[in-house]
């Protein structure tokens, strides 16, 4: 149920910029009406049966809304398509998510290094649900109860590199700061620093932490990701250099570099930052 104790839709509007999940949604919502019709069911009928409104089914059909998981694997049974809806679910999962996020995740999902240093929040690839869902919640002008949902099971859905094989090799850099403020509350805090220690034994994940009193920091211009492909190449973003986009710019990546370097340089070494971390939470 929504906020105000109304259904909630079975998915999310379509972003018109995004060309190719345009698409997608169009084809799901064809396939979805021929079905039906070719099943002699009206949409109010549909509706019933699969447990949303005539209003939703059209918006569906009509490739104006994303539809839910659940909503394709009930149409498969109603409809009696043998898994043939069902089986779009893969395309429909992907398009959930924002297109940047999307491109995002495309890019970390082929890197062989990832380093990534954040200044105000954990980063997205080590956020636990609960953490996530406080952090996107809290923004302002607030985000809808439907768009927090697409965008924590976008950030989570980034996190399957972790499983890859062969495994990435993944560095992060956290501020204290950042560890010691009680997002979402204290059990929320508490489960994210067991999930940081989680994370930070794993073999090919180097963990540290920047302490409150480090007298040089290389880090105040804002956030920086730096990712290494296996044929060379290489990406990087900060969001203080270049105007925040993504460059693979042989020289600016230097800068970016030689940023990344430093402050891991001035950061807590990864044993005392472990060490750290579960001080914190003995702390909570």
């Amino acid at each position: 149920m929504g906020v105000d104790g109304e259904a909630v839709e079975p998915g999310w509007e379509v972003d018109p910029d995004d060309e190719w999940g345009v698409a997608v949604i169009a084809t799901v919502g064809r396939q979805l009406k021929l079905r039906r019709e070719a099943a002699g069911m009206r949409a109010a009928e549909f509706g019933e049966a699969v447990g949303y409104g005539e209003d939703l089914v059209y918006k569906v059909e009509g490739g104006k809304r994303i539809p839910r998981l659940e909503y394709l694997d009930r149409a498969d049974e109603v409809l009696g398509a043998g898994g043939l809806i069902a089986a779009m679910k893969e395309d429909v999962r992907k398009v959930r998510y924002p297109k940047r996020v999307r491109e995002l995740a495309k890019l970390e999902g082929r890197a062989v290094e990832i380093g990534v240093y954040e200044c105000n929040i954990v980063a997205g690839l080590l956020q636990t649900p609960e953490h996530a869902r406080a952090v996107i919640g809290a923004a302002q002008p607030p985000y809808s109860p439907d768009d927090v949902e697409r965008m924590v099971a976008a950030r989570l859905a980034r996190q399957s590199v972790f499983a890859r094989d062969p495994a990435p090799s993944i560095h992060f850099v956290l501020e204290e700061t950042v560890l010691r403020r009680p997002i979402g509350g204290t059990m929320v805090r508490r489960r994210q620093l067991e999930h940081l220690l989680e994370v930070g034994r794993l073999h090919n994940v180097v963990l540290q932490v920047m302490p409150l009193d480090c007298e040089v920091h290389s880090g105040l211009d804002g956030r920086i990701e730096v990712l290494k492909f296996s044929d060379g190449t290489a990406m990087g973003r900060s969001g203080g250099a270049f105007n925040g986009r993504p460059t693979s710019d042989p020289k600016q990546l230097r800068i970016l570099e030689l940023r990344y370097g430093t402050i891991r340089a001035q950061a807590l070494p990864p044993r005392e930052s472990l060490a750290f971390i579960e001080q914190l939470l003995g702390e909570t």
